[in-house]
């Protein structure tokens, strides 16, 4: 049971890898798990199927996108289970598919804004009480994109690119404080992102990976719990692929 007593956030987990996560995490005996998502419904639906008790399962609503819902996100967790111990930053958009030119700057701004600054906000609103507890495990799911770029998906690519750098930085940070922070960067996986582009577009990145198949959420969320558990001790600040070969670096 390696996430006994502990107790995880997981954003974007209504459905997809953060789905995935939440289940494997309970399988892994953790106490609480919270699927935050900007999708009331869905996350409720989906704690209710895990945990029809509502014992070790909590949905909370919250726009990622602003600093005071995510704020109010971690403290709800609190108030419900008394301690977080893990992050998993997965809440994301692919954004419309097509050629840079082709995007407005309202475009860049929204996927930014779910991509980078729902991450940044989180791992700041979690930051202190890891701080002071001197332990936590922050994994935040980035994507092949932000090492290799998909053509038309600049904007996508681009902010993963920038979630992955930020892995990287605040690891540094925390290093000594026993807040171990990584990434993980999938090619294609099964899930419902894939609607937001175009066949042409997903042909292209199914097509460039070596196994011939997608991935599942399954296999994301065996990677996650890894990096979440005190199994990972002496791995922080890097971005693990699961990419079917595609990436082999």
């Amino acid at each position: 049971m390696p996430l006994k007593d502990r107790v995880a956030i997981i954003t974007g987990a209504a459905r997809g890898i953060g789905r995935a996560c939440a289940e494997r995490f309970l399988d892994a005996g953790a106490e609480g798990v919270v699927l935050a998502d900007i999708d009331a419904a869905g996350a409720t639906a989906a704690a209710v199927q895990m945990d029809p008790g509502g014992e070790r399962v909590l949905a909370v609503q919250a726009d990622l996108t602003r600093r005071e819902e995510v704020e109010g996100m971690v403290e709800t967790t609190l108030a419900r289970f008394g301690a977080i111990d893990i992050l998993v930053n997965n809440a994301g958009i692919a954004g419309p598919p097509g050629g840079l030119e082709e995007h407005g700057e309202e475009v860049l701004d929204e996927i930014f804004a779910v991509n980078v600054k729902g991450p940044w906000f989180a791992c700041a609103a979690v930051h202190p009480h890891f701080l002071e507890k001197g332990y936590g495990r922050i994994v935040n799911i980035a994507s092949i994109a932000g090492k290799e770029g998909n053509p038309g998906l600049a904007p996508y690519s681009m902010t993963k690119a920038a979630l992955i750098g930020m892995t990287k930085a605040y690891a540094k940070e925390v290093a000594t404080g026993g807040i171990l922070v990584n990434s993980i960067a999938p090619a294609v996986i099964e899930t419902e992102i894939l609607s937001q582009v175009s066949d042409e577009v997903k042909e292209y990145m199914i097509s460039k990976i070596p196994m011939g198949r997608v991935g599942q959420p399954g296999e994301v969320a065996e990677l996650a719990l890894f990096l979440a558990s005190e199994s990972c001790s002496f791995s922080t600040g890097f971005c693990y692929d699961i990419s079917g070969g595609r990436a082999t670096y």
